[in-house]
């Protein structure tokens, strides 16, 4: 019924590009399992005939894939529900779709690992436990952060992070995030210099909690001695100005940034919906706006926007929003494609080791601030 688990043995072409690429596929994540992901997945591999897809679920729910092109199924036995705290994750659940998905990715001495990137909507919390447990930190990095791209009036994206991962930072956490946001975006953009805002509740120093304010002394620490491209302190609406590359914050303060503009987008799609559906009138004049309306759709739909980077990581796993439909997860298992092709881990922990040796810490922050209050 299953076909035997795959040795990973992809080649690099002649631009340094992996080929073919394999993804694995927690079937089972989000809030609507197989019913998502299998329709997601199918249509992925029409797409990318270099890729491959490894679909991890329980033996029924994915043997609708069985004689699919480039698929390998591995069965499981139990399931992550989005309710499950970390520990059941951890300590009970160790045959979930979850876990047998990001151990995937782990090499070991003897053998490579199975896929080059792991794709689920499933329990956000869940996810990162189990990451970190199975494929461990990049060293130097004490945790790992989510972050993803939001769109700005520039035309561009900007890469916020952390979304959710880490509740409560140190100072530390988040020069950590912003040198792994700086490797991300220069890797994936190719930006070599690419700029790190600081989210605050205003531009000056002063303000912000006492974390914030540490962190923005590591931060212009960090910049002045060439390791980062530091722009200074920003607000939420410079997320969508585009004012910075980068905008680095806690995961609490990330994640109902993130909620809240999904759910403006949302609002504001409702609104001109109902406004030219309200007489016949309205309703000429939205036949003629319809190509306007259609790119304003296609903007403002997170939907495009989905499959958010779990940095940090000795492994690629590229995490979903569990209400996710087949568009939104086949847009995360691009992502994961695009960063596994071009090598992100890869470029992306080299990046991180040449910086973080020389990165500030708060006994340096606090000895350049009183430098600065004698001056």
């Amino acid at each position: 019924m299953t076909a035997s688990t795959p040795n990973l043995s992809a080649s690099r072409s002649s631009d340094g590009v992996i080929s073919p690429v394999r993804i694995v596929v927690d079937a089972m994540g989000g809030d609507h399992g197989p019913s998502i992901t299998l329709p997601a997945a199918k249509a992925f591999l029409a797409k990318h005939a270099d890729a491959e897809v490894v679909l991890v679920g329980l033996a029924e729910a994915i043997e609708p894939a069985r004689n699919w092109p480039r698929t390998t199924l591995v069965p499981c036995t139990e399931v992550v529900t989005m309710e499950d705290p970390v520990e059941i994750a951890l300590r009970r659940k160790k045959d979930s779709s979850m876990r047998v998905a990001i151990s995937q990715l782990k090499a070991t001495a003897d053998k490579p690992a199975n896929a080059h990137a792991c794709v689920s909507a499933g329990n956000t919390g869940a996810l990162m436990g189990l990451a970190r447990y199975l494929l461990k930190t990049v060293d130097g990095i004490d945790r790992p952060a989510l972050a993803t791209v939001m769109p700005n009036q520039k035309d561009g994206f900007t890469t916020v992070l952390d979304l959710g991962a880490n509740v409560d930072c140190s100072a530390e956490h988040l020069l950590q995030f912003a040198v792994m946001g700086s490797a991300l975006v220069s890797a994936v953009d190719g930006k070599d210099s690419p700029s790190v805002g600081l989210l605050n509740i205003g531009e000056e120093m002063i303000k912000g909690s006492e974390v914030i304010k540490q962190a923005g002394e590591l931060l212009r620490t960090a910049n002045d001695r060439g390791l980062l491209n530091f722009y200074g302190n920003v607000e939420g609406n410079d997320i969508f100005k585009g004012t910075s590359d980068i905008v680095v914050c806690d995961g609490f303060v990330g994640n109902v940034a993130l909620k809240t503009a999904e759910g403006l987008a949302g609002m504001f799609a409702s609104f001109i919906k109902q406004e030219f559906t309200r007489n016949i009138v309205t309703k000429m004049v939205a036949l003629v706006a319809m190509p306007v309306l259609n790119r304003f759709k296609m903007r403002v739909d997170h939907r495009r926007y989905s499959g958010a980077a779990l940095l940090g990581l000795r492994g690629l796993v590229f995490k979903s929003h569990g209400s996710s439909d087949a568009l939104a997860f086949e847009v995360a298992m691009n992502r994961a494609y695009d960063a596994a092709r071009h090598k992100l881990l890869d470029r992306v922990h080299d990046q991180i080791a040449a910086t973080l040796v020389s990165l500030p810490t708060s006994a340096d922050a606090s000895g350049s601030a009183d430098v600065g209050q004698a001056a």
